[in-house]
């Protein structure tokens, strides 16, 4: 049962760190830019850490299906993987969403920031 998990956490692990440097050097060569560099560098610096911490907990939660699943072990850590990888793609889309909006609003400070959601009251 051991190495359906390690297989699962070592390909999902890897996958993760590089989507954070991938993160990270998308921040740098946009940081190259004088106007908005600062932003870009220091907005990638957060974003990755954010993405890395979500990511990581969530690669936690999906792990622990490969022991619900009534599959083999190792055909439900393939299954797991998948879903994990879908999961860090998306993330990591939204991630780099952000980050160009950041960009975006560091060079043109007129564009308005987006509205809060209403609160619900009770």
């Amino acid at each position: 049962m051991f190495v359906p998990y390690a297989l699962y956490f070592v390909i999902s692990l890897a996958a993760l760190a590089t989507l954070s440097v991938m993160i990270l050097r998308i921040g740098a060569v946009m940081g190259d830019c004088p106007q908005t560099g600062r932003t870009a560098r220091a907005g990638a610096l957060a974003i990755v850490s954010g993405f890395v911490v979500i990511g990581a907990g969530g690669l936690a939660l999906i792990a622990a299906l490969i022991g619900l699943s009534d599959l083999p072990p190792v055909v439900a850590s393939f299954g797991t993987l998948g879903v994990a990888l879908v999961a860090l793609g998306i993330g990591f889309a939204s991630a780099i969403g952000a980050l160009r909006d950041m960009v975006v609003r560091a060079q043109n400070p007129r564009i308005p920031a987006p509205a809060e959601p209403a609160q619900p009251t009770a």
